[in-house]
């Protein structure tokens, strides 16, 4: 599984009838870092009127990890708004808290779904994307002499050696990217001849 995750954080302000919309985007890995990173913000600016918050904290289509809040708004007009937005990028492990500070004049529902949500768009924007690759474990065993081609099959399937034992044989611990994983074993399996196989750790 392959997504794009927030490299940096990033920030975006405006003024909307007197009142201050501060965005604020950071990678944040679960719920629960994307509630600290809310409550930080909360610490920071304590003389605003509402911190509202959304979060899509794993990979993008894990609905277990997405969370909103609209901190004192009227109901649905800012953390879903924000929440749909970054649904929208397709990145993962990204959170974002608008900050906002009243400036006296009412917006209306439709005014403050308009502010909110085009405050993160205006954050993603800014905001620089890596991708992040999930991989999982294999172990394998191979001869000394068949190294050589376990490591060049490594470097044309991009799979991390995590780890290495040189005993009687070589023993390997592979992170393997999932989309990769049918084509690499199939690979090692037809270039040795069948007497290298993965076996999952």
């Amino acid at each position: 599984m392959r997504y794009l995750i927030p490299e940096s954080a990033v920030e975006f302000s405006e003024e909307i009838k007197k009142s201050r919309f501060i965005t604020y985007l950071q990678a944040t890995s679960g719920i629960e870092q994307a509630k600290a990173f809310w409550q930080q913000l909360k610490q920071q600016h304590p003389n605003a009127r509402h911190h509202c918050w959304a979060a899509v904290a794993g990979r993008p289509n894990d609905s277990q990890q997405l969370g909103f809040s609209d901190d004192g708004e009227p109901s649905g007009t800012a953390g879903k708004p924000m929440l749909n937005v970054l649904l929208g990028s397709g990145i993962g492990e990204i959170s974002a808290v608008v900050v906002r500070y009243y400036g006296g004049i009412q917006l209306g529902t439709g005014g403050l779904v308009r502010a909110y949500g085009n405050g993160v768009q205006q954050a993603l924007k800014l905001l620089n994307t890596l991708e992040k690759i999930e991989r999982q474990a294999f172990a394998l065993r191979c001869d000394y002499e068949q190294i050589k081609l376990v490591q060049q099959l490594v470097k044309q399937y991009q799979v991390e050696i995590i780890e290495q034992q040189f005993a009687q044989r070589i023993e390997l611990r592979l992170a393997i990217d999932e989309e990769q994983f049918a084509e690499f074993s199939q690979a090692l399996y037809n270039r040795s001849g069948g007497s290298l196989t993965l076996t999952a750790n």
